[in-house]
């Protein structure tokens, strides 16, 4: 017998494991301390009344013989695949239903798709980034390019025409960088991806955090980017589904390769895999996509976005160097000093009792960076800033 031997490969921990037992020995060693977290990106709002209630609903449904639901669909039901079209055609984006697949989360997703993909096929993604896309990857074995992302161009690379790649991995507002690509500059990568006979894999997350209406939510706002991208999304934090899980992954009808359908073989992938998203889950994500859901839902969203402003303000009035916090719920800030990022995770965590996360978790040119999330609630988001302020003066 033989193990998958890429593992060994992996780093021996994930980062935010790391980061938990580093500040739970930590807490253990000062009991007394109030630690403030602004690291790992989970939220802290509950979910809105529109979700509760449709899935109050739907358990009252699966009570009763009529309204029982087993298993459904492994694409997604179609009232929720209706309402994820709908949104999109608000943004002029006309998506046919077969196009759109509901599942448990992008990282899911985000993962998953590799099983549509060749070993052989050459992989570029971002550096710093979101750590799933490279673990993936690692244990798949496959050849694994970085595109530099930095300060010189705002975390935001560019392709080079010179390197070629199978699959091009963007997240758009970035995690971690919190930085967002305009049309433009999408429109670059979609252009590139055409000519190399790549696939771009589009994680927008984070798209319900942009507040620029110039700036695009999802790839397909650019012209052909149908014939070249699959796009990922989720409920995570758009609506609070941390906990419920929820997310929807579009493969267009015109993506193919080599004659073959990529959205034939997601589905082929997923009716032998995946036995779908529960109904209950469903039925509150469809509450999601209602005018009271995405009334409440913004609402929210504009509470985070506030906890990202008091951020982003603390960081001015300090001098520091940061990217994200406007159209993102990430702060994305140069260390001060020139301090490496996990020694300044040991300052702060130490003399200020702060909990971010380290750049260097995403990669290496995250080293020097730091990342704050507005994910808090607003009195601890209001003292950890106070605590940095006094703290860095």
């Amino acid at each position: 017998m033989k193990l998958n031997q890429n593992y060994s490969n992996l780093k021996d921990s994930y980062l935010f494991s790391t980061i938990a037992k580093k500040v739970n020995a930590y807490a253990a060693e000062h009991p007394d301390k109030k630690i403030i977290r602004l690291g790992i990106g989970d939220v802290t709002k509950p979910l809105c009344p529109a979700v509760i209630q449709a899935m109050h609903d739907a358990v009252n449904d699966l009570s009763t013989e009529a309204g029982f639901h087993g298993y459904g669909p492994e694409q997604g039901y179609d009232f929720l695949r209706e309402s994820v079209k709908g949104y999109y055609e608000k943004r002029g984006v006309a998506l046919q239903l077969d196009e759109i697949f509901i599942s448990d989360g992008a990282k899911s997703d985000v993962g998953n798709i590799l099983d549509l993909f060749d070993r052989d096929n050459t992989v570029l993604i971002p550096d710093p980034v979101y750590p799933v896309y490279v673990d993936t990857n690692i244990m798949d074995g496959r050849r694994i390019l970085y595109m530099d992302a930095n300060a010189q161009n705002a975390f935001l690379p560019l392709p080079d025409p010179s390197v070629d790649a199978d699959i091009i991995y963007l997240c758009s507002p970035n995690n971690p960088t919190g930085a967002v690509y305009n049309k433009e500059q999408l429109a670059a990568w979609v252009n590139y991806a055409i000519q190399k006979d790549a696939v771009i894999l589009f994680d927008a997350a984070y798209e319900a955090f942009i507040q620029d209406e110039t700036l695009p939510k999802s790839i397909y706002e650019i012209e052909n980017a149908k014939r070249c991208a699959i796009e990922f999304c989720s409920l995570s934090k758009t609506a609070g589904f941390t906990g419920t899980r929820c997310g929807y992954t579009i493969v267009p009808l015109e993506l193919q390769r080599n004659g073959v359908s990529l959205n034939k073989l997601w589905l082929r992938r997923q009716t032998t895999k995946f036995n779908g998203t529960s109904y209950a889950v469903q039925k509150g994500a469809q509450a999601v996509f209602t005018p009271e859901g995405q009334k409440q839902t913004r609402e929210t969203i504009q509470y985070y976005l506030e906890n990202a402003k008091i951020i982003s303000d603390a960081m001015d009035e300090l001098g520091i160097w940061y990217t994200g916090g406007k159209n993102s719920p990430y702060i994305w800030l140069k260390c001060p000093n020139d301090m490496q990022s996990w020694d300044f995770f040991d300052y702060l965590l130490e003399n200020a009792n702060v909990v971010g996360t380290p750049g260097a978790g995403f990669g290496k040119n995250g080293e020097h960076f730091f990342r704050l999330t507005a994910f808090g609630n607003r009195e601890n988001t209001k003292e950890a800033v106070e605590r940095i302020k006094q703290l860095l003066k």
